[in-house]
Formats: C-alpha cells, structure tokens, sequence
C-alpha cells in the first residue's frame, strides 16, 4: 500500500484529502503544520507528498527544501491557494513535482498524483552491489571482499540492499527501522546501530573512519559506493 503524506493546515482540506485518497487504497498520513510534516517524513518516507504552500511555523517553501535534502524521488505536489502565488521556476528550485490551486477538483487532483507516481516509480531493485574490494550478489546472499568470501547474517543483507538502493541519500534511523525490521520487532535505535557497525567491520578497509558506510550527524546514514 502506498502512503501519501498530507502536509496542510486546513483541518477541513485534510480531511477532504483522507476521504478522496483512502477509498482508493493509499494510506494517508497527516501533518497540520511544517514541523510535523517534516517529522512525520523523517519517521516513516512515504510515497507521495502534498504540501500546502503557506503554513503558519514552518512554511511549505521550506518543508519542501528539508524534504528534498533527505529525498530526491519522493514526488511532492503544492497545494496553492490562488495561480498567482505560483512561480514555477521557484517551484522546480523547490524540488516540487506538480501543483494544484484551492479550490481543487477532487478528480483532477487524483489523476495528478497517479501520474506523477507513474513517472517516479523508484528504479529497479539492485541484485549486485560493487564498491572498494567489495561484490554482493544480493540474489544468492554472497559477499566476497579482495576475493573471500564475507558472512553476512540475512538482516545485515537486508540492510546493506536497502542502503545501496538509497546509495547517497541520508536515511533515518527511523525510516530503516521501520522499512527493513518494522517496528514491532525492533522499537529501538540501537538495532540500527549495531548492525551499521557490524557492516563496517565487516566491509569497511578502516572501519573506525569508514568511506563508504557514512554516519550523517543528527540524521542516519548514508551509503557511499
């Protein structure tokens, strides 16, 4: 199930938005103002992101510039309120996708984000993994560093796969752990932690100043191939 993240303020345009997009099978996550927003995107990264434009605290200029540091294929879609606060050149700085003015067709709106997810579908999982003295095939679970074979427990596969699909992009630990344990079987951090130095000494040439398993301060971590 796909999860769109609703960043408004307008407790009636939230609601709006729930009742066009659950009946079409998405999950919709909602935020009333940017700081949640940006909260909630770096607990759980969903599929899709609308976004008002003009919040009170931390306006949607703004959340979409945090947004698009973390991510670059999450799509994000603004919520104006008239065609004349839209400037398209700041809208593609921004990072944002497509945009819709207040008041919105419900119809119009849907088949927007339908196609917008179409287009930005993530790429192909990755199967094999080079980097350094280092070859993965994901498939057979195999890792072979300067030609020996690496045991890696399943979890640790399971991780290293999602971080080199997210190679170059920051990832919370919030969103590993809810994307490669789940949070019922893993509620703390900590498990993240292990696991990240786990593939450092078993990967990295210097595990204590690693190039490739990098730790992004205040954020998560970020692969390096």
């Amino acid at each position: 199930m796909e999860k769109i993240l609703v960043i408004e303020d307008d407790r009636a345009t939230r609601k709006a938005l729930q009742e066009l997009f659950e009946p079409e099978g998405y999950l919709v996550e909602v935020a009333q103002d940017g700081a949640q927003g940006i909260a909630a995107f770096r607990a759980g990264r969903p599929n899709f992101v609308i976004l008002d434009l003009r919040m009170p605290k931390v306006g949607g200029q703004d959340v979409c510039r945090h947004i698009r540091k973390e991510s670059e294929d999450v799509p994000i879609l603004i919520l104006t309120g008239s065609a004349a606060e839209v400037d398209r050149v700041l809208l593609l700085e921004l990072g944002a996708d497509d945009y819709v003015t207040k008041p919105f067709s419900p119809k119009e709106l849907l088949a927007r984000v339908r196609a917008v997810l179409r287009r930005s579908r993530r790429a192909p999982v990755v199967e094999q993994l080079y980097f350094d003295d280092v070859s993965v095939d994901f498939l057979k679970m195999e890792v072979f560093r300067s030609g020996r074979p690496v045991p890696l427990a399943p979890q640790e596969f399971k991780l290293l796969k999602y971080l080199s699909v997210n190679s170059e992009r920051v990832v919370s630990r919030d969103q590993l752990l809810n994307d490669v344990w789940g949070y019922n079987s893993y509620p703390s951090t900590r498990t993240v932690d292990s696991h990240i130095l786990n593939l450092r000494q078993k990967l990295e040439r210097d595990p204590a100043n690693p190039v490739h398993i990098l730790t992004v301060h205040n954020a998560g971590y970020k692969f390096i191939p």
